[in-house]
């Protein structure tokens, strides 16, 4: 009976183990979230972002010193070429669209537009997987309404 109970302990153990090293692959498999790269350059600082879901995050910035926006999408691992977008417009209709799109190895972007007192939209793809950002950033951090595609 003792070594009955000794074998049951050990296979409960041994499957523990399997599930701890299973748990810990697939933690450290996921991908690392991609952090603002800088690209709209000099007194932008990230104001808004939004993931593109398990790809990378694109991200909204503005500089109090020029009044404008700026939108970047960067990719978690960048790598091979693949279709990108990053995209900007005066949620009021009061300018046009400004947009980079193409085959890019880590970013699409930067895009700017002025944006003092004004709500934008705004948002980036990666590949087939894309995000748009609507009435957001109206000078009062208006979190604004985030559509998934």
């Amino acid at each position: 009976m003792k070594r009955s109970r000794a074998i049951a302990g050990a296979a409960a153990l041994a499957v523990a183990g399997i599930a701890t090293m299973a748990t810990a692959t697939t933690a450290s498999a996921a991908p690392k979230a991609a952090a603002y790269n800088g690209a709209c350059g000099s007194g932008y600082k990230v104001v808004n972002s939004v993931p593109v879901t398990g790809k990378g995050t694109v991200y909204l910035t503005y500089s109090a010193k020029s009044g404008k926006n700026c939108v970047v999408t960067v990719r978690n691992s960048p790598g091979k070429r693949v279709y990108m977008y990053s995209y900007l417009t005066a949620t009021n209709g009061s300018s046009d669209w400004v947009y980079d799109s193409g085959q890019y190895t880590s970013y699409a972007g930067p895009v700017y537009l002025p944006g003092k007192g004004i709500c934008v939209d705004w948002g980036g793809a990666i590949e087939s997987v894309s995000v748009s950002v609507s009435g957001s950033n109206c000078g009062r951090m208006a979190a604004g309404v985030v559509t998934h595609h």
